[in-house]
């Protein structure tokens, strides 16, 4: 998978990985004394600091040529919906059960619905990758939750994850064809950042900006560092796919579920069974073979 590709920017995109599951461990991070926290602020709080990010740096790129503002649009609320899914699916249950299912199950929805639209089938290591994760899914929903009472939650989890990967289908969709007419990938990119940002951040403003401030005051690092890691990540992977092929980048992308599994597991102290275990080992499995079929 590797082969040929400079040491440098395998490093890099593994980095890109570990950045996006570190923004979405900082989303699902506990408060004080273990309580639980409400995902809504944290989320705002790190899609804000991406637009802001994104404020900074579009003053230097290339704007997007004129035809793949309608795309940018359309990405830009497609993610919105995303991280509205994204925020229940962390309210209902662990990261390590929610990530998995969300950035696995994506490709393997990118590929089933590009078959009907551009007439192509799935070749036999897509027909693997897809029994790999369907597999993984299966597995992941019939593993035990970690208390009898969080079974009704894990099951609403399961479900908000599964949306929230049709969403990232959705949008990785127009991106792939919205990119391509901009000229500027970078910029393309930023825009989406900012105008998600500020859509989302003035939606859930209503009524809510003692909440966002006590948040941010109480967790600082959301903002800044939430909102670099989740441009860094993208930017990155973008940056590697322009001296990488993509498909090899794509799959190295996909690391970010074990990073994530990991994480979830040794700072978020979740219980991580055998049975989840199982399930992330053949979600990963099938995302990257997905992505090189």
């Amino acid at each position: 998978m590797t082969a040929g590709i400079p040491a440098q920017v395998i490093a890099a995109v593994l980095g890109a990985a570990l950045l996006h599951a570190t923004w979405n461990a900082l989303v699902k991070a506990r408060g004080k004394g273990d309580a639980p926290t409400d995902p809504l602020p944290a989320t705002v709080l790190v899609v804000l600091g991406g637009a802001l990010a994104s404020a900074c740096l579009l003053p230097f790129l290339t704007a997007p040529a004129p035809e793949s503002w309608p795309f940018i649009a359309a990405s830009s609320a497609t993610q919105c919906a995303y991280y509205l899914l994204l925020i229940e699916a962390y309210r209902s249950g662990d990261m390590s059960h929610a990530y998995p299912l969300m950035r696995g199950s994506a490709p393997l929805l990118v590929a089933l619905i590009n078959g009907p639209l551009t007439g192509e089938t799935l070749r036999p290591g897509q027909w693997l990758a897809m029994c790999l994760i369907c597999g993984g899914v299966l597995a992941m929903g019939l593993a035990r939750a970690p208390q009898a009472a969080g079974a009704a939650t894990q099951r609403r989890s399961t479900v908000f994850a599964l949306l929230t990967a049709c969403v990232i289908a959705l949008y990785t969709m127009i991106d792939g064809a919205g990119v391509r007419r901009s000229g500027a990938p970078a910029a393309y990119t930023m825009w989406i950042f900012l105008l998600t940002g500020f859509a989302l951040t003035a939606w859930s403003a209503r009524g809510r900006v003692r909440q966002l401030a006590q948040a941010a005051r109480a967790r600082p690092l959301l903002l800044p560092v939430g909102g670099v890691s989740t441009v860094a990540s993208y930017g990155i992977a973008l940056w590697a796919m322009t001296l990488a092929p993509v498909a090899a980048i794509a799959a190295l992308r996909e690391t970010s579920i074990l990073f994530a599994t990991a994480i979830a597991a040794l700072f978020l102290r979740e219980r991580v069974g055998r049975g989840r275990l199982l399930a992330v080992f053949l979600i990963a499995c099938g995302a990257v073979a997905m992505r090189l079929a």
